[in-house]
């Protein structure tokens, strides 16, 4: 039987989700939980992969298990058991061919910009000082709508066969003193999100032009774009599947 798991998680103290050797990663944690409960070895499958410090309000993975078990029972054993900064939602039992990665639709990921000091979300969002153009950003936003290929926003020598992405929505809000960038997507490249508002930020900035910004995608050169904002402010949000009711 085929299970995924809702979960969130800080990523403040985590190399990110995927496992590595020798750091700390939200999925070989998981992995440590589910094998002890369930007295088997487990490895899950993520959704996808976030970079070191990136969080999730939801992510999801699965798991096959032979034998039957209470759900709602392993859950609050693995809240107790786990850290304080991963949480599990749910597991929800799925067709046996059910892929998190695969199969999701469309992802949505926040950025939170700080323009105040706030001692209590210094690991929460990044504190940005300098005034921004938030209406140039958000026109600057709505000209992802004309592009497909991303490339210009990617890591360098990633294993991607293909730079192509679908934007559903792109857009700044302005909240409670914090500027939060939403951006969904069916998939989305390494580092894009973060590039994306790199850029975004000095077009609010007025370092470059709408002219400039589009130049920049039509380039597919990541050199060309702006800096890769840091990642304590990056999350995760939703992850959306055609058979699975949210």
């Amino acid at each position: 039987m085929r299970y995924f798991i809702k979960l969130a998680y800080n990523g403040t103290y985590y190399h990110g989700w995927q496992y590595q050797p020798n750091a700390a990663s939200v999925q070989e944690t998981m992995n440590k939980a589910f094998s002890v409960l369930l007295n088997t070895e487990i490895s899950l499958m993520g959704a996808g992969r976030t970079d070191t410090g990136v969080h999730a309000k939801e992510m999801f993975a699965h798991f096959d298990f032979e034998k039957p078990f209470d759900i709602p029972n392993l859950i609050h054993k693995l809240n107790s058991y786990l850290p304080k900064d991963i949480v599990v939602y749910g597991i929800i039992p799925v067709h046996d061919e059910a892929h998190t990665r695969f199969d999701a639709t469309k992802r949505t990921y926040e950025y939170r910009i700080n323009t105040f000091k706030d001692v209590f979300s210094q690991e929460q969002s990044w504190y940005f000082h300098q005034n921004l153009d938030v209406d140039s950003m958000n026109e600057a936003a709505k000209l992802l709508f004309n592009f497909n290929n991303f490339q210009c926003f990617s890591k360098v020598n990633t294993d991607v066969n293909t730079f192509d992405c679908t934007i559903f929505e792109a857009y700044w809000k302005q909240q409670n003193g914090s500027l939060i960038f939403t951006i969904s997507a069916n998939r989305f490249l390494r580092n894009m999100v973060r590039a994306i508002v790199g850029t975004l930020v000095n077009i609010g900035l007025h370092k470059i032009t709408l002219d400039d910004f589009t130049a920049i995608m039509e380039s597919k050169n990541r050199d060309k774009a702006g800096f890769s904002v840091p990642a304590h402010g990056l999350y995760l949000t939703k992850i959306e599947y055609d058979y699975i009711t949210q």
